[in-house]
């Protein structure tokens, strides 16, 4: 293992401290360990909150701010947050329009977050949660009862966050933040895996002329391993996928082209520049494409695409003015 650190444990630590040190104008800690929030509250809305493990950056940090979230909470890398640091983190940015929380679909995530939301419900903090499940790769896995949220989280933030601005109450916020869930589909692949420091070693193992489809971003392996493709066929697979899992014919899209830590910019937007056209070959119209980092997998060389089904409520929402330190509009 070759990696650009110190000690093992003291990893997390020291990026959050650095990330902290490089965004003041946007964000700060608190007096817990792994808390992010906005450097100003946010009065008077409906506060977003998220969180998960270490190793997605920008996510989950890089979108706290105007327009999208009012708090984040990393855990160590693959690993949720505490109950106690996201109990803080509801505490920090309460109001009394009440707190949103959106984390992905794993169960470590999902119990800690309920936890913490009845220790801020005992404090008279009004809360309410949705999980994110865009993952159309497997219905169940190791760490999860049902689909895996993965970067099409990235999306339901944005709108929620936007909608939270508007002044909107808890339920409104709730109700699009579903809306968007309901309509987001994503799907990925991998040609390298990742490797946890802890770990020492990767998270699977694939031949030189090997993927591995259908994966996480956890850095376990997909649902199968396949002779590597083009991309152009590549990205025919995972659309197949995405397409065949909920009716895109005749809508607008917002089209999110994700790397997972380790893809260059180069192959991703060559990914952008074919999936335009086979969505057009469809009659489905790009509204807005997203392409780079936005939820990664460390070093891992992979990328997903996600597919948000759009109407004129989402659209208003995804165009919102967004201000973080990984996400302006």
């Amino acid at each position: 293992m070759k990696k650009f650190i110190n000690a093992v444990e003291n990893v997390e630590k020291e990026m959050l401290s650095g990330l902290f040190k490089a965004h003041p104008d946007k964000i700060k800690p608190i007096d817990c360990e792994g808390v992010i929030v906005r450097k100003e509250k946010s009065e008077n809305k409906v506060a977003v909150i998220t969180g998960g493990g270490s190793g997605h950056e920008p996510s989950f940090g890089g979108y706290v701010g105007k327009g999208m979230l009012d708090a984040a909470v990393a855990g160590a890398i693959y690993t949720s947050p505490a109950a106690d640091h996201i109990y803080e983190a509801l505490k920090a940015v309460a109001t009394d329009k009440g707190v949103l929380m959106i984390p992905m679909n794993y169960t470590g995530d999902i119990m800690n977050f309920e936890m913490a939301a009845e220790m801020a419900q005992m404090d008279g903090i009004e809360t309410d949660m949705v999980v994110t499940n865009d993952d159309v790769a497997v219905d169940n896995s190791l760490y999860t009862v049902g689909r895996r949220g993965v970067a099409g989280t990235v999306l339901v933030h944005k709108i929620a966050g936007a909608m939270a601005e508007t002044g909107a109450n808890l339920q409104e916020v709730k109700a699009v933040a579903e809306k968007a869930i309901d309509n987001v589909r994503t799907m990925g692949v991998a040609i390298n895996p990742s490797t946890i420091p802890a770990a020492g070693k990767p998270g699977f193992e694939l031949n030189d002329d090997e993927m591995e489809i259908g994966i996480g971003i956890h850095g376990e392996p997909g649902v199968k391993k396949d002779k590597l493709k083009t991309a152009n066929e590549i990205c025919d697979m995972l659309l197949d996928k995405i397409l065949s899992d909920l009716d895109y014919s005749g809508s607008e899209v917002a089209l999110l082209v994700n790397g997972s830590g380790g893809t260059p910019l180069m192959e991703l937007y060559l990914i952008n520049n074919y999936v335009h056209e086979a969505l057009a070959s469809k009659g489905i119209k790009i509204y807005k494409s997203f392409v780079g980092n936005y939820m990664t997998s460390i070093e891992q060389e992979g990328f997903s695409l996600t597919l948000l089904k759009l109407d004129e409520q989402l659209k208003t929402l995804l165009d919102a003015p967004a201000d973080t330190i990984a996400f302006k509009e």
